[in-house]
């Protein structure tokens, strides 16, 4: 489905004959989408903040239920999954999603609990070499996470957390903002820790540009792929992207609280002297059960473990990574280029003065979604989408965020939105 603007029109025709020949139409089918109050389906564009459950994830959980009350401790080494190993089954369909070695991955824990374990482990100040370099405006958690790890490790944030922000006037970041500030911080900086794709304008940042900026000058660099994992692809080994880390319940559809996951490139996963924060699940399986004193950490990722797997939290994921292996990351980028493309350019024909969209245009410099700027009341504006079934967020002071995802949404649902987010502008109702 590689379309350009030549290929749409704004007539609901053209949307209808695009979700004629969606080749991906059949998996809307395998989620449950929401319903309004009064039993109503919505269109649902919020899958940037919590994907839709995956139908199967019902039955997957209902099985580690079934084994729990069946089996008991017995379960974590027999039945369908046992639970000992349960994290190593998403291994190879997660490096799949961010272009790694399956050694390199880990599910485990919640991001910002990730982040932290990652941060005892890459920022190591040494002398002069103590910054970590981020983006302002960067998901909170990300920025209380680096500030409070900082301040708990008796720094000052005050001076060793640098913020790259966008040129004036602009809501978007270019590779050199980051490449300069990682040049002119020069040997005085220890790590480069920034969003692989931005929460609130939707920007793809260049990885791989920002990652060799950072060893040119000595430093390490990792990256937060919450909103990146599951909806633009990524070659993290290749890259040489030094650690990662993501949630599951955004673009990987796997529910509030899901368990999340890692990324530490081989060079780093492999070295046993690697400073981390350990755990009993860390440790070497194999002699793990003989409850040594000494800790041995376990090759790979693995090693970063600090507790056993949340069963229940992990069943849902593996519903959804099932269908990114039947659906392929290639396919779902190609339909997801097509979706927001035609949102932007419906939004070009029928948007009035005063909204303009802030996501870059590029279709390789964003994902799934497009920020909205709203002249006027952008909060009255969200919520009378919502009263009329489109589901969208707000985000302050004045942006709309709309993410047309490729696993359930649909050009006609696009069609539709843009006409209604049209109106209530023009109406102020």
């Amino acid at each position: 489905m590689a379309l350009s603007f030549r290929d749409f029109s704004a007539e609901k025709a053209c949307a209808e004959h695009l979700d004629s020949i969606d080749p991906l139409s059949r998996f809307r089918d395998r989620f449950e989408l929401p319903r309004d109050a009064s039993g109503n389906p919505v269109t649902y564009l919020v899958g940037n903040s919590l994907g839709p459950m995956p139908k199967a994830a019902r039955a997957l959980v209902m099985q580690e239920l079934d084994a729990w009350g069946g089996m008991a401790s017995e379960a974590r080494f027999r039945g369908a999954r046992p639970w000992y190993r349960y994290h190593e089954m998403f291994r190879e369909p997660l490096a799949r999603l961010v272009g790694a070695q399956p050694d390199e991955i880990v599910a485990m824990n919640g991001l910002t609990v990730n982040l932290h374990l990652l941060l005892a482990s890459f920022w190591r100040p040494q002398g002069q070499r103590s910054r970590i370099l981020m983006e302002s405006g960067a998901f909170p958690s990300d920025t209380y996470a680096i500030e409070s790890h900082v301040r708990v490790r008796s720094h000052d944030p005050a001076t060793e957390v640098v913020k790259v922000s966008p040129q004036t006037g602009e809501a978007c970041f270019t590779t050199s903002d980051f490449v300069d500030a990682i040049e002119r911080e020069g040997d005085r900086l220890a790590l480069v820790l920034v969003g692989g794709v931005n929460y609130f304008s939707g920007q793809v940042l260049d990885m791989a540009a920002i990652t060799a900026a950072a060893h040119k000058v000595g430093a390490l660099c990792g990256f937060d792929l919450a909103h990146a994992v599951g909806n633009v692809p990524m070659q993290l080994h290749d890259w040489n992207c030094d650690f990662a880390a993501w949630c599951s319940y955004k673009y990987l559809n796997a529910g509030s609280g899901s368990v999340a996951g890692c990324f530490v490139h081989s060079r780093h996963a492999n070295d046993l002297q690697r400073p981390r924060l350990c755990g009993w699940w860390g440790s070497d399986p194999q002699e793990r059960l003989r409850m040594l004193d000494a800790f041995v950490p376990a090759l790979g990722a693995d090693g970063w473990q600090v507790t056993n797997p949340p069963i229940l939290s992990s069943a849902p994921l593996k519903a959804s990574l099932d269908l990114f292996d039947e659906a392929t990351l290639p396919m779902l980028r190609q339909k997801s280029k097509a979706l927001t493309g035609y949102l932007e350019f419906m939004l070009r024909n029928a948007a009035p003065k005063g909204c303009s969209v802030i996501t870059p245009v590029g279709s390789n410099e964003r994902g799934c979604q497009l920020s909205i700027r709203i002249g006027g009341d952008a909060r009255a504006a969200s919520h009378a989408l919502h009263d009329l079934g489109f589901w969208c967020d707000f985000r302050e002071p004045d942006v709309v965020r709309a993410s047309p995802t490729p696993f359930f949404n649909t050009f006609s649902e696009v069609h539709s939105f843009a006409h209604a987010l049209a109106s209530i502008v023009r109406t102020g109702s």
